[in-house]
């Protein structure tokens, strides 16, 4: 028997699937901390990927802090009697091993290759060409935003460095070295949205002060 078919009620399309099913839309891109870091063995030892390096590092530090600062042993004095132990040990090491018949102490090459000493001073020169630039626009162009920026930046050094002295300030940006990156990689997204709040604080704040400043010197034009 064939089956006809009801052409008055056609069958229906098959029901569109639901929004349910359909992949969620990607969310934002978390940038890469390794990356900008470098992504070599510094960027490993700062998010602590080489738990031996970084705890070593941060025990170096401890250790040169705790000689230089609190038992009171001079920086000059440490360094000449270090290597003068390391010349001895050397000196009487290759005497022993000629005697001995024993290999000689395992020294690279100490020499230091052009590739360094070229990159050190590209960099040292970057850094050179920032500073002159800012006073450049300091001195030539008068920008006042600039120069707020840099007064800021001068007080709050002078500030952090009438609290500590050079070497327990070296150490502390050590120990934050390797810990802010790790914890920053750990929680990029609550970094940001409370970075995010603080940023709109403070341009609020300097758009103020700069403001202020900017109609201090209007109404200095003026009276001239």
């Amino acid at each position: 028997m064939a089956v006809v078919q009801d052409l008055d009620h056609p069958s229906a399309p098959d029901a569109p699937q639901s929004a349910a099913s359909s992949p969620p839309p990607p969310g934002p891109i978390r940038p890469s901390v390794h990356l900008a870091l470098g992504g070599g063995v510094v960027a490993d030892v700062l998010l602590w990927r080489r738990r031996n390096l970084a705890v070593l590092t941060a025990a170096g530090a401890t250790t040169v802090w705790f000689l230089f600062d609190r038992a009171g042993y001079s920086f000059l004095s440490v360094i000449a009697n270090a290597l003068l132990l390391l010349v001895v040990i050397l000196f009487f090491w290759a005497k022993s091993a000629l005697l001995l018949n024993r290999p000689l102490p395992p020294l690279p090459n100490l020499e230091i290759p052009d590739e360094v000493v070229a990159k050190a001073a590209d960099g040292a020169r970057v850094w050179i060409n920032r500073a002159l630039a800012v006073g450049h626009d300091i001195a030539i162009r008068r920008d006042r935003k600039v120069f707020l920026q840099v007064i800021l930046v001068l007080w709050l050094i002078s500030y952090i460095g009438s609290l500590f002295n050079f070497l327990t300030l070296v150490y502390i940006g050590v120990l934050l070295s390797i810990t802010l990156p790790a914890l920053y990689d750990k929680y990029q997204d609550h970094v940001h949205e409370k970075l995010g709040v603080a940023h709109n604080v403070v341009l609020k704040q300097y758009g103020n002060i700069l403001s202020r400043v900017q109609a201090q010197s209007t109404k200095e034009k003026k009276t001239e």
